[in-house]
């Protein structure tokens, strides 16, 4: 595994950005530029990080190709082609993105969305992305989603067989999986489940950790890492008998001395467990 997480520079550059990030271990990065950026920049973050050894891990698409609204769907839809073009240009491992949503937010939940015309209308926009673009270099991947699909691995499974293109991938958030108390107190049966099914197809990952409170009716947060009730062992283990080069990412979290603690406690977990990063 290579770990990555987002990092703190006071004027954002190639060079800056790569001493940052070696500054504090990590190989693995999400690209800070997307497909608007000028040749000389794509250039100089590609050489630079090849240089140092820090893999490209992903390309943001954050976007609703899925939406009610026709107009919002189709410059979505349109984004996300100019940032799997680009992202194939950079060689970076994947280009990720939400399903999206059929309710007035772009990530929000839906009474239609555990539909069968729902993962149709999903597969069938992601299939016309891929189809379009033709990506050698890189792939498309969903991240998971709480309360839109993919959420488990049964929804994974199917829009795996439906969107049937080897440029489709998965881009595993366990934390975004655990949507209710059972989820939450046997998060290591259902990371290693998933794994176990689908490890082949799982291109990145992001790394949080979930704090189940008592605020009623279910209060699901956001953590820092150390600070919930995921199994990184588990997570740790499993994540490990992949992919030596799998990015794993660390995400969400407010300023940089949480990225250290974060940092902090992975690298322990890791080493607790036998477990190298590359």
């Amino acid at each position: 595994m290579r770990l990555g997480g987002f990092v703190f520079v006071d004027h954002l550059n190639p060079e800056s950005w790569v001493k940052k990030h070696l500054e504090k271990g990590f190989n693995s990065a999400v690209l800070p530029i997307d497909h608007t950026c000028s040749e000389i920049q794509r250039n100089d973050y590609k050489a630079l990080a090849k240089e140092h050894d820090i893999l490209l891990s992903e390309v943001g698409a954050w976007s609703n190709p899925i939406s009610s609204d026709r107009e919002t769907r189709k410059k979505a839809i349109d984004y996300i082609k100019q940032q799997l073009a680009f992202s194939d240009e950079m060689g970076v491992r994947t280009c990720v993105n939400i399903a999206g949503s059929l309710g007035s937010e772009w990530d929000g939940p839906h009474h239609e969305h555990y539909t069968q015309k729902t993962f149709e209308l999903i597969a069938r926009t992601i299939q016309d992305i891929i189809d379009d673009v033709k990506p050698t270099q890189t792939t498309y991947s969903l991240e998971m989603m709480p309360y839109t699909p993919p959420s488990d691995v049964w929804d994974y499974k199917q829009l795996v067989d439906m969107i049937d293109r080897k440029a489709f991938k998965i881009h595993f958030d366990p934390v975004n999986m655990i949507n209710s108390p059972k989820c939450y107190y046997q998060n290591g049966t259902v990371i290693s489940n998933f794994i176990e099914e689908l490890g082949d197809s799982i291109i990145n990952v992001h790394l949080k950790d979930i704090l189940l409170t008592s605020d009623l009716t279910i209060n699901l947060k956001e953590v820092l890492p150390g600070r919930g009730q995921l199994d990184y062992p588990v997570l740790l283990k499993k994540l490990d008998t992949l992919d030596p080069d799998l990015p794993v990412i660390i995400e969400h979290l407010p300023d940089e001395l949480s990225y250290d603690l974060a940092s902090q406690y992975i690298r322990k977990v890791a080493e607790k467990n036998h477990i190298t990063f590359k």
